[in-house]
């Protein structure tokens, strides 16, 4: 059984390139583990605001001197960290625009990597504190990036999941989608063959496991 936390980021809902594939994969996992539990965020829906400094201060003052309003804003970030750290496995769907990953994925980011709750500081660097957790990153792209300077998404989430303590991360990439002719459905096609690759793999582990 899995305790999966499915975010969307993208701006067309249910329509959006990546969260097809990344329902693709949750359906994979949910019939892979029985039971598994499934938390949805779709983040353009939530309207998450961009951090500034008043909710930054509701973090670090003491809980004694906030007012109300104060008082709501640090709940905000707790509670989605808290929903974080209840699940065991993130999928995350991300298209790209304009080079970089939504905004709204960046806010949902800057309120759950918070020094002291996910990540701690020592003296010899950052030190994550989310343990035993599985990441899956679904790309979507209408250029082809990876493994190029231009994928700016790739290793900024790879590096922000590291730094909160999740190192176990899969990406599965759908690219080339507004190239014209086949490439659209090619690259669907293979991302969804990817995901299901992933998962063969995973059964053959388990049937090896039980022999």
């Amino acid at each position: 059984m899995k305790r999966i936390l499915f975010i969307k980021s993208g701006l067309f809902g249910d329509d959006s390139v990546s969260t097809q594939i990344a329902q693709s994969l949750v359906d994979r996992l949910i019939e892979k583990h029985p039971g598994s539990d499934v938390s949805r965020i779709d983040l353009d829906e939530d309207d998450l605001p961009h951090l500034d400094a008043e909710e930054f201060n509701s973090w670090t003052a003491s809980a004694d001197k906030l007012d109300e309003k104060q008082k709501a804003l640090a709940a905000r970030s707790d509670n989605l960290i808290d929903q974080l750290l209840s699940h065991d496995t993130l999928v995350l769907a991300v298209p790209m625009y304009n080079l970089g990953i939504p905004s709204t994925l960046k806010a949902w980011i800057d309120r759950v990597t918070r020094a002291g709750k996910t990540f701690r500081y020592t003296s010899e660097g950052p030190a994550g504190l989310v343990s035993g957790m599985q990441a899956y990153l679904v790309f979507a792209r209408g250029g082809i990036y990876r493994d190029t300077p231009l994928d700016t998404q790739t290793g900024y989430l790879t590096s922000v999941l590291g730094l909160m303590g999740i190192e176990d991360v899969e990406s599965i990439y759908a690219e080339g989608l507004n190239m014209g002719g086949d490439a659209r459905d090619q690259s669907i096609a293979g991302a969804m063959a990817r995901v299901e690759k992933l998962f063969a793999e995973y059964q053959k582990e388990l049937n090896y496991a039980a022999a």
